[in-house]
């Protein structure tokens, strides 16, 4: 890997690091244990400008740092941010081999509106099937929740993600934009 990568990686994990631990967490008024951060932003970000991954790495960085330092309500909270972080950025992969070449810098609007509906599209599943999976048992996996509750709680888990995702991506793609405008100018 390269020096200048293996740079990215660095300020890049250390911001979405720091965006985790001390960034504003806003939480969901319809299950406030759901907090929406802006901490994913610099790993969408980052996945626009070096590719998968450098966003991948990035992603598995904050992971681990969230087991050392602050793993969350749940021991396991940081795999399942993880695998919500992982799916999104499969979506918005996807679009990028799919439309990207078709499309190309004159259509960007319709890549980063579809990077976003599949991101939110693939979040959304995977995260449904694996709450629906886990949730049910007691910690560290999950959180002992009944089968009743696990049903209430999946279409607001899911209205979570997909708002989640909502600003992410976007933000993502403006961001990585004006990184790209920035370094044509110098």
């Amino acid at each position: 890997m390269k020096t200048k990568t293996i740079a990215n990686i660095v300020v890049f994990a250390a911001l979405t690091i720091i965006l985790n631990l001390w960034g504003p967490k806003i939480p969901a008024p319809y299950l406030t244990f759901l907090k929406y951060q802006i901490w994913e932003i610099p790993i969408v970000t980052a996945f626009l400008l070096f590719g998968p991954i450098v966003g991948v790495l990035i992603a598995i960085a904050n992971t681990l740092m969230l087991f050392i330092v602050y793993p969350g309500d749940l021991p396991t909270g940081p795999l399942y941010n993880l695998a919500a972080v992982l799916s999104m950025l499969f979506g918005i992969y996807l679009i990028q081999k799919i439309l990207a070449k078709s499309f190309g810098k004159q259509n960007e609007a319709i890549v980063a509106t579809s990077s976003t509906v599949f991101g939110i599209v693939f979040r959304v599943g995977i995260m449904t099937i694996i709450n629906y999976a886990l949730l049910r048992y007691p910690p560290p996996v999950g959180y002992n929740t009944p089968e009743v509750l696990i049903l209430t709680w999946l279409p607001l888990i899911g209205i979570f993600n997909a708002t989640l995702a909502l600003y992410t991506i976007p933000l993502g793609h403006i961001i990585a934009k004006a990184v790209r405008s920035a370094i044509k100018t110098l």
